[in-house]
């Protein structure tokens, strides 16, 4: 967030934890992109805010309890306060479990995969509502944007090019896989995998969508995938070239404020032509 708008995100969740009986005299900056991710201090609480337009907290409360009930590897909301969506000085708050990281011992490709193994059983158990969002959604806001120069205006026309035929010929592709369809994470990379002494657990539910398991896996370090059984393994090759070419189009929204997300995108740029290259120089013209 903007340095301003940051302060005044961080007094709203201060402020709303002290109304909820909560001790809130500090906090700390846990990660700040677009969303806020705070600790909060003495009450050891762990606050998620967001600007109140742009949020789908409420799914992402009532995803998160269904999950934890079918005991999937998730994250707990704040079991002290009312698992609900709070709402203060044009931001929306939501309180979590602190989980004190594990950092003496490496995440292994095969805890990792069983972990996301554990996540989508309990997801395919849920009757989710048939307005979830399909990965093709996604892909198609990735698509638009791209197309839109007002909002892309750093993006060379060699690489827009790329990056347009890339999302238009994977998501054609991939979807003519037929690929079974679940509920997916949508984004479980290694920055929505919390290591903490109950094990791995995902957080980050805001981004869950409907699409084959091989999406979410080509989010995660890429020895994750021997380890996850039954796995297409050509399906997930275009999968992570299709969400590689989704995440570099992101970092170059003019709006994007994922720390150093211009040089990314520039770096990622690269990645995708090596990987095109080494798939057989992927014609991204149809």
């Amino acid at each position: 967030m903007q340095a301003s708008e940051g302060s005044r995100a961080v007094s709203a969740a201060m402020s709303i934890a002290s109304s909820l009986g909560l001790t809130a005299d500090d906090a700390i900056v846990l990660h700040d992109s677009n969303k806020l991710t705070l600790r909060l201090l003495p009450c050891d609480t762990l606050a998620r805010v967001a600007p109140v337009a742009d949020q789908v907290a409420q799914f992402e409360i009532e995803l998160a309890q269904r999950l934890a009930e079918a005991g999937c590897p998730v994250a707990a909301l704040e079991p002290r306060v009312e698992p609900r969506v709070y709402e203060r000085d044009g931001f929306v708050v939501t309180l979590w479990t602190y989980y004190e990281p594990v950092t003496d011992q490496a995440v292994s490709p095969a805890d990792y995969a069983n972990a996301l193994k554990q996540l989508h059983a309990g997801m395919r158990t849920l009757d989710v509502p048939a307005l979830t969002p399909h990965f093709t959604d996604r892909v198609e806001q990735a698509q638009q944007l791209v197309a839109n120069r007002d909002r892309t205006p750093a993006l060379a026309d060699a690489d827009r090019e790329l990056l347009g035929g890339t999302l238009r010929k994977l998501r054609r592709l991939i979807g003519e896989r037929g690929g079974a369809d679940q509920l997916l994470h949508g984004e479980p990379h290694p920055g929505n995998v919390l290591t903490t002494k109950n094990g791995l657990l995902f957080i980050d539910l805001e981004t869950c969508c409907r699409g084959p398991v091989e999406f979410d896996l080509a989010h995660a370090p890429e020895e994750v995938g021997d380890h996850y059984p039954g796995v297409d393994q050509d399906l997930l090759r275009e999968c992570r070239i299709l969400v590689l070419a989704m995440i570099t189009t992101w970092r170059w929204d003019r709006g994007d404020q994922f720390p150093d997300g211009r040089r990314l995108g520039a770096e990622w740029l690269s990645q995708i032509r090596a990987a095109l290259d080494r798939n057989g120089g992927l014609d991204t013209r149809g």
